[in-house]
């Protein structure tokens, strides 16, 4: 009967007669609602039918109706859009896969199957992936190996040219010039400049003493030493460019340091006495050179005088014998008279007149007291 084709739910609910009062799955739908409501098994074939045509395959059979019937046609096929679409996908994929960027401190290494094919400068790059693949690496970034390292202490001892021993601490600063060569033919570059610095710098120890390796001669040896590992560098065509050298300490080794200390004291000491004993000699020896040269002054000054002096007395003599030649008497008694005045003129004397009545002293007049009042 028609009235009995409900279902277990019987036919009350519908007085409508012919349609049947559920969706297929023995579910009542709401009262009031008079169109069907999706079966849930009709809508995932038709998903899968869907996914089914996108990956390359066929649709399926449509859903069932309200009665399990099922519905006519098939789902959807593969369109000449969606080929359209799936190779514009590809070609986005591509083309992301293709193009890189690079930033102002890099440069890149753009490989041919393997191959070094160009390098890449700053900025967006093509490498048609997977013909060409390309490494970004930083060039400007400065990167530093200190030797020795934290682990290998003993790294730093190094025997000098005169047979010393001393701990060496410096840093060698570097960055990458050419990043073809830095990739491709350094293994592990950070050993290999480890080493080369290491070694070059063993090899200026042993040729400078201890003393100008402690004191003045650091500067130097920075510089030697970075031409020294960059011209090493350069013959493995390493790609490393050698930014400069940080040399932070030269000692003697800890177990002598207090005693190389004290030596190093004692000869400061030694120097700053040397130097006290050069200036007291230099000031003795100039003031000895000065008296010298001033008693030679007066040497010759003292011959001078004498000289001229004889000179003049002779003159004078030979001018009073020309005189004497002419007037000897007359040239005798001005002699005599001349001499007696130059004798008797600087003393004291008191004249007694014999002839005064037999008196042995008469007065007289105090001569000598005013020729003492005239001085």
């Amino acid at each position: 009967m028609a009235g009995n084709n409900g279902g277990p739910w019987g036919g009350g609910g519908n007085q409508g007669g012919g349609n049947r009062g559920n969706n297929g799955d023995g579910r009542r739908p709401p009262e009031g609602e008079n169109s069907q409501i999706p079966d849930i098994d009709d809508l995932m074939k038709k998903g899968q039918d869907q996914l089914r045509v996108l990956m390359g395959g066929r649709g399926g059979g449509g859903g069932q109706s309200g009665g399990g019937a099922p519905q006519g046609g098939g789902g959807p096929k593969l369109t000449k859009g969606t080929i359209l679409i799936g190779i514009g996908l590809a070609v986005i994929a591509w083309g992301a896969a293709s193009f890189y960027s690079v930033k102002p401190e890099e440069k890149s290494v753009e490989l041919f199957l393997g191959e070094y094919l160009a390098t890449g400068e700053p900025g967006l790059n093509f490498a048609p992936w997977p013909v060409v693949s390309a490494e970004v690496v930083v060039v400007s970034r400065e990167r530093t190996e200190d030797i020795p390292s934290s682990n290998r202490s003993t790294d730093g001892l190094m025997l000098t040219g005169d047979e010393n021993i001393v701990d060496i601490d410096f840093q060698v600063v570097w960055n990458i010039s050419d990043p073809a060569q830095f990739l491709f033919n350094l293994r592990d570059p950070e050993t290999t400049i480890r080493a080369v610095a290491e070694a070059a710098m063993r090899e200026i120890i042993a040729q400078s003493e201890l003393a100008p390796i402690l004191n003045r001669d650091r500067g130097v040896i920075s510089d030697r030493l970075q031409e020294l590992i960059q011209s090493t560098l350069d013959t493995y065509n390493s790609g490393v460019n050698v930014v400069r050298i940080n040399f932070d300490g030269a000692d003697p080794p800890d177990p002598v340091k207090d005693a190389f200390r004290e030596v190093q004291s004692a000869s400061q000491e030694r120097d700053r006495l040397e130097k006290q004993a050069d200036a007291y000699a230099n000031r003795v020896l100039a003031g000895a050179r000065g008296e010298a040269a001033q008693i030679l002054e007066e040497s010759e000054a003292y011959r001078a005088r004498v000289v001229n002096e004889a000179e003049g007395e002779a003159s004078r003599f030979s001018a009073v014998l020309e005189e004497y030649t002419k007037a000897p008497e007359v040239t005798r008694k001005r002699l005599y008279l001349e001499t007696m005045e130059e004798v008797l003129g600087n003393i004291d004397k008191v004249i007694i007149d014999e002839s005064a009545g037999g008196q042995g002293v008469v007065p007289y007049l105090p001569l000598n007291e005013l020729r003492k009042g005239d001085k």
